[in-house]
């Protein structure tokens, strides 16, 4: 199933976080966060490598004090992914973290103090070309805002946003994103399409506080992916009181499913019935395990009867229709050779391995004679 998305993006400003663009026509970018004390060092660069493994392009740090901007700069020597700073109200620890290397400050200039703080950080900011992120989150909205609207609303987070946008605007700084994160889906969404609207600025989407794994999950497919579909958003973070690990590969998941980003296997698989030749949730729990290593785009096809398996085996890069006595494997859409169901699994990752590795190597060719 080889198409483009039909979405159409909005239109925004870019900026650069580290080595990876944020916005205009750069891919939407997936971010987590560490949720290990930032002061150890040893758990927190063990966790940026796992969450980097899993596909992030991003990790945020939370740096609440000096020691946490001592050891920021420790594991910013070990990692070479970018790294933002979450940041709140002492604008010493942001001059510090600039000097030691982050790539992105997330900090409310509102909730740092003095005109003359907020100059400084903004001036250090623009001196080492480091972006800031606005965030703002429902849960945390100024007092007079809350007196304002009474409760949060997607007008009180925009009027907050638009706050200290105006904030960076009068400093003259324009390398900035946004985010208006809530943990109401209806809010959340209302809040970042009307600001779309009003602002140049890359927003960096979230469903802040979504749940565990699994409501959680769902939450954030439904309030960013209806955001994705209206082109909105040029990064994310998939917020789960879960692994962050799990975070980064919900957010590929999405990506993937909206045809906005590609990577690894695209399962396609049939949920199992009494038609079924083989185990089908088993034989996909063991694939999804095994291959999580493979980077190269390829769509799977696992279908477990004759019923609807050839038509979608067809359309996969690789695809196998259960049958009796024998299961039939198609390979770019022509039936190719059958297999057994002693060693279903096995022959089916040597299979994939064998696909992805093929296509891995047609696209260096093409890349290396363009």
């Amino acid at each position: 199933m080889h198409f483009e998305s039909p979405i159409k993006r909005r239109r925004s400003r870019q900026v650069m976080v580290g080595n990876v663009p944020v916005g205009g026509d750069a891919p939407i970018s997936v971010q987590s966060m560490t949720n290990t004390e930032t002061t150890d060092v040893e758990a927190t660069v063990g966790q940026i490598q796992r969450i980097q493994n899993a596909g992030a392009d991003i990790v945020r740090v939370s740096v609440p004090s000096m020691d946490a901007a001592e050891a920021f700069g420790e594991i910013r020597k070990r990692v070479d992914i970018p790294l933002v700073a979450d940041i709140h109200f002492d604008y010493r620890i942001a001059l510090r973290v600039a000097d030691l290397g982050v790539d992105c400050l997330r900090i409310n200039p509102g909730n740092i103090g003095r005109e003359k703080r907020i100059r400084a950080v903004v001036d250090k900011a623009r001196d080492l070309n480091i972006p800031i992120r606005i965030g703002v989150n429902a849960g945390s909205l100024e007092k007079d805002l809350q007196k304002k609207y009474g409760e949060p609303t997607p007008d009180a987070l925009v009027e907050s946003a638009l706050r200290h946008v105006e904030i960076l605007d009068s400093l003259d700084f324009q390398d900035f994103k946004v985010s208006v994160k809530a943990s109401d889906v209806f809010m959340a969404v209302a809040a970042y399409r009307k600001l779309a609207e009003q602002i140049e600025q890359p927003l960096h989407l979230g469903i802040t506080e979504a749940g565990g794994f699994r409501a959680g999950t769902v939450k954030s497919a439904v309030g960013l992916g209806m955001l994705l579909m209206d082109g909105i958003g040029d990064t994310l973070r998939i917020s789960l009181a879960a692994d962050p690990v799990e975070e980064v590969k919900v957010g590929w998941d999405l990506l993937k499913s909206l045809k906005l980003r590609s990577k690894g296997i695209n399962f396609i698989a049939c949920p199992s019935c009494s038609r079924q030749n083989f185990d089908v949730i088993k034989t996909m729990n063991e694939l999804e395990t095994r291959l999580e290593d493979i980077t190269t785009p390829l769509d799977v096809a696992v279908i477990g009867c004759v019923v609807n398996g050839p038509g979608e085996a067809k359309e996969a890069d690789i695809g196998l229709a259960g049958g009796t006595p024998n299961n039939l494997i198609y390979v770019d859409g022509e039936p190719d050779q059958k297999l057994k169901k002693d060693n279903l699994v096995d022959d089916l990752e040597r299979l994939i391995r064998a696909k992805a590795d093929a296509k891995a190597e047609a696209e260096k060719d093409i890349i290396a004679k363009a």
